[in-house]
């Protein structure tokens, strides 16, 4: 269906905020193409038209807190001979209301509806609750 959108939920795994994933994209950006970002995940949308019109969301310890819109997939192989997906993202990250979410493994499929807000231009946070409080919300899968 033409017109129809879905997002993609992703933890990034080894971050501790949002200054992290950026600092690990700069030092990333010599090998990637100008205004562009890579994420390299194992399995690839179903959903591959609904997500190419989407973002990746980041879920960085418990917390939902940052986006990338989505501009192409691509099969990519690390040499191993096992295929995988590269997710071509804007370099621009786009910081988002904070939203708790339980841990989970690979990506998700998330609705645009469920889709935290972005923080205005700017604004490089909300205000954020305390790490227990979102990681109890979290656990009870309560956004």
């Amino acid at each position: 269906m033409i017109g129809v959108m879905i997002n993609l939920l992703k933890l990034c795994v080894g971050a501790d905020s949002v200054e992290d994933l950026l600092d690990w994209q700069r030092s990333q950006r010599p090998h990637w193409p100008e205004g562009r970002a890579i994420h390299v995940t194992r399995m690839w949308p179903k959903r591959e038209a609904e997500v190419l019109e989407g973002s990746l969301y980041w879920v960085i310890k418990g917390v939902i807190l940052a986006r990338q819109r989505i501009l192409d997939l691509q099969e990519v192989n690390l040499g191993d001979g096992i295929p995988r997906c590269a997710l071509v993202l804007d370099a621009e990250v786009i910081r988002t209301e904070a939203a708790p979410r339980r841990p989970f493994q690979g990506w998700r499929y998330l609705d645009p509806k469920e889709s935290p807000r972005d923080l205005p231009k700017g604004r490089t946070q909300d205000d954020p609750l305390p790490p227990k409080l979102a990681q109890a919300l979290a656990e009870l899968g309560l956004h």
